[in-house]
């Protein structure tokens, strides 16, 4: 079966490389423009369309032609606690060492009061488990980064093994829970 991934349009925070996390921020006017002119890829059409909660992966289902979007809380983007907000770069000026022993930890790294990316896959992972039909979800950044880590036997650590663009739609093949990578930066 397959499943296809679309992280939401730009908002504020990240136009300015803030974590957005679990706060709910909504797209800006130029991202609701960008997304009026998207066009599916031909590979996801009659496609189910499952969106994360939260208002910027609404409103961009809602803008790719899906209003009625079924919504699923799991996925929702990773939680990053009291980091919401903050930038990455400002974080490992301010903890250091700290900051980078925790990032060495890749699949287990941990946001001070937040979730891991280990956690997010686990509860993807239940999701996936339901799944009955080809499905579209309008997702973030993490969520999409834990699914493609899976499926492409990467730790988390450095870099990925190639760079996923967050204006595409990117395609992974689900069996029995299991996740294989059919196709990245459809567009």
């Amino acid at each position: 079966m397959l499943l296809a991934m679309l992280r939401h349009g730009d908002t504020a925070w990240s136009a300015e490389g803030r974590i957005q996390g679990r706060s709910d921020i909504p797209l800006t006017d130029a991202a609701r423009e960008q997304l009026r002119q998207f066009r599916m890829p031909k590979l996801c059409a009659g496609m189910r369309i499952v969106t994360s909660p939260l208002m910027r992966c609404v409103e961009t289902a809602a803008l790719i032609g899906a209003r009625n979007a079924a919504r699923d809380a799991r996925l929702a983007e990773m939680s990053w606690g009291p980091w919401e907000g903050r930038r990455l770069a400002e974080l490992r000026a301010e903890l250091g060492a700290e900051m980078a022993e925790n990032e060495a930890r890749g699949w287990d790294f941990r946001p001070n009061g937040g979730e891991t990316p280990r956690e997010v896959l686990k509860r993807i992972t239940a999701w996936l488990a339901e799944l009955s039909e080809p499905t579209l979800a309008v997702t973030h950044r993490g969520v999409i980064r834990a699914v493609y880590a899976q499926a492409a036997g990467w730790d988390m650590l450095g870099k990925p093994p190639a760079k996923l663009a967050w204006d595409a739609v990117h395609v992974f093949r689900v069996e029995r829970s299991e996740l294989a990578i059919e196709s990245i930066n459809v567009r």
